[in-house]
C-alpha cells in the first residue's frame, strides 16, 4: 500500500490497480490468518472503497455494488463495512461519513488522517510523536481511550502544487 509520502508524489493520473491489488492481497492473508472469511460481498466492498484514495461513503458503494449484486441492500453493504472496519481494513472517516482503506492493515494502530477538501483524497499517516503526547495526556487525565483517530481537513500537497495555496 502506498506510503505517506508517495501519494503526494503522484500524478493526477495515479493508476489505483496496485493499491486494489495489495488491499485484497493483504485482506486475503490476514482473513486466512485470523480464520474469518473474506466473502465475495466484502471483497467486492473492499476492492470499491480501494479504487481511489477518496473516501466513499456507504449508499455511494451501494449504488456501484447494484449492478454485481442486484440483491445488495444497505443493510448488506453495512455488515460489510463493519466487518472490514473490525478487521483493521479500512477506517471510518468520522467528519465524512464515510470509509477509505487502511494503509497498514497488518497491524492494530491509532491513525492521523489528512483530508484534502479539494480533491477528497485521505492520507493516512502514524503521526507516532503526536499520538505519543496525546497518550501522556490521557495518562495525565486517567482517561481510558478505546480508539484514537484524528481528521485534520486542508489541503494536500498536490493539491497546493496544482493550484495554489487558497482555500
Amino acid at each position: 500500500m502506498h506510503t505517506s509520502e508517495s501519494i503526494h508524489d503522484q500524478s493526477v493520473e495515479h493508476d489505483h490497480s496496485a493499491c486494489v491489488t495489495e488491499a485484497i492481497g493483504t485482506a486475503e492473508h490476514l482473513c486466512v490468518k485470523r480464520g474469518v472469511q473474506l466473502t465475495p460481498i466484502r471483497h467486492q466492498v473492499l476492492e470499491l472503497i480501494w479504487e481511489s484514495h477518496k473516501a466513499v461513503k456507504a449508499y455511494e458503494l451501494l449504488d456501484r455494488i447494484k449492478p454485481l449484486q442486484n440483491a445488495a441492500k444497505p443493510a448488506t453493504i453495512y455488515r460489510a463495512l463493519d466487518f472490514l472496519i473490525e478487521q483493521g481494513l479500512i477506517h471510518r472517516v468520522e467528519s465524512l461519513n464515510a470509509f477509505v482503506g487502511c494503509n497498514c492493515s497488518g497491524h492494530q494502530h491509532e491513525q492521523l488522517l489528512l483530508i484534502c477538501k479539494r480533491c477528497n483524497e485521505v492520507e493516512e499517516r502514524p503521526a507516532t510523536e503526536v499520538m505519543q503526547a496525546l497518550s501522556l495526556e490521557f495518562d495525565q487525565a486517567g482517561f481510558i481511550v478505546h480508539s484514537k483517530a484524528i481528521e485534520i481537513h486542508g489541503v494536500c500537497a498536490k493539491c497546493v502544487t496544482l493550484y495554489g495555496d487558497e482555500n
